[in-house]
């Protein structure tokens, strides 16, 4: 979501609209840090969507030994944004329907994580949570394997960023 009243607050930065693109004041170095940490809180929550083209679509049935039309009708339904995987109510919320919480305990991964969406592959590096540093913050209050783990550098978060419309 846009908080037009934060982002107004923000200050300028000498790299633009890029306010990742400043060097780290603990490395020096420009860019961002994420390692999941296999929690599973970028697959629940509230009702959301997770979108996908048709290639994927294609993708997944394989994976699941399944037609297209079988994945379609079975794994995905209709959202304001598009057709969307399919969520399931958990403990935590609504689980993407394809988050597995029994495989290894304590953890939750992802039961496709091969051929998961482009959506679920750039997480957290979405346009939406790259808009300044509060929106940063914001997202990182609810995933723990931001600003920590493997430091991406400019290229690899503009690439990653410049994949999905979020």
């Amino acid at each position: 979501m846009h908080d037009a009243a934060a982002k107004s607050h923000e200050p300028k930065h000498p790299h633009g609209d890029e306010w990742f693109a400043r060097p780290d004041t603990g490395s020096g170095e420009p860019g961002l840090s994420f390692g999941c940490t296999q929690c599973g809180d970028c697959c629940t929550g509230a009702g959301g969507y997770v979108l996908f083209t048709p290639e994927e679509a294609a993708a997944l049935a394989r994976r699941l030994g399944v037609g297209v039309e079988e994945f379609i009708g079975r794994y995905t339904h209709d959202t304001a944004a598009g057709r969307s995987l399919r969520e399931v109510r958990s403990e935590f919320g609504l689980d993407c329907v394809f988050l597995d919480r029994e495989k290894l305990p304590g953890r939750a991964v992802c039961g496709v994580y091969e051929d998961r969406p482009m959506q679920c592959r750039t997480w957290p590096f979405w346009k939406s949570n790259l808009e300044s540093p509060s929106a940063w913050a914001r997202a990182s209050r609810s995933c723990p394997g931001m600003n920590k783990g493997r430091r991406y550098d400019l290229q690899q978060i503009r690439i990653l960023r410049d994949k999905v419309e979020i």
